[in-house]
């Protein structure tokens, strides 16, 4: 049996960043990976305002940003700047990082970045409960939060993963705010998929099956 083939990135090439050796140190700490984030999802900002959004120093701030600056993933949005205070902006819309080699080549930033990510996700998770009390119902009626413990083979895992990316592909991305992209009412929904592989033993039992409307039972 072949491996599956990654399924297709429902975005321009021009809007991908695809990690590289380089790309990839840059992005193995877990502020830069909030900071990507902040300006992709937020548009263009100052060191200063990312700083509150992170509770950072604007100094801290600044020295990550140019960190991303010298790696291509952030850019400084001269429209907006003044001689007082740099606005920046990111380059791309998402990061992909499917290069084998690279993975084994560089190990431990490898490990580096993917906690990055889950420490981010695992934000993003806690930032949507602890406004979720203030949310319209309807709103607060689609949050999902469940797991499936699954036996697989290493290719049905990644059929599987392919699968779920294909499915989120079909909905429109969040950069479409054009005239009749997005109908009234639409707004940013955040959608993580985790596919995590285990040995035997090494799943927590405890945390496993969880139904996604569990918590309303």
């Amino acid at each position: 049996m072949t491996d599956p083939q990654p399924a297709p990135l429902p975005y321009d090439e021009r809007d991908v960043a695809v990690l590289d050796a380089k790309g990839l140190r840059a992005l193995a700490h877990p502020v830069r990976v909030r900071l990507l984030g902040l300006l992709r999802r937020n548009g263009p900002a100052t060191a200063t305002l990312l700083a509150t959004r992170l509770g950072l120093t604007s100094g801290a701030t600044s020295y990550h940003l140019r960190q991303l600056a010298a790696a291509g993933f952030v850019e400084e949005d001269t429209e907006r700047g003044n001689a007082r205070e740099r606005w920046w902006r990111s380059v791309h819309r998402l990061t992909s990082f499917g290069d084998r080699t690279l993975r084994e080549r560089e190990p431990e930033a490898t490990l580096a970045f993917l906690q990055s990510v889950a420490l981010a996700h695992a934000e993003a998770t806690r930032r949507t409960l602890d406004e979720l009390v203030t949310m319209p119902r309807e709103w607060r009626e689609t949050l999902g939060l469940g797991d499936r413990l699954l036996r697989l083979t290493p290719q049905e895992a990644t059929r599987l993963r392919n699968e779920l990316d294909e499915v989120v592909a079909r909905y429109r991305p969040a950069s479409a705010t054009g005239p009749g992209e997005a109908p009234e009412g639409a707004e940013g929904v955040q959608v993580v998929l985790h596919v995590l592989p285990g040995l035997e033993g090494s799943f927590d039992p405890a945390g496993a099956g969880l139904d996604r409307n569990e918590e309303e039972r």
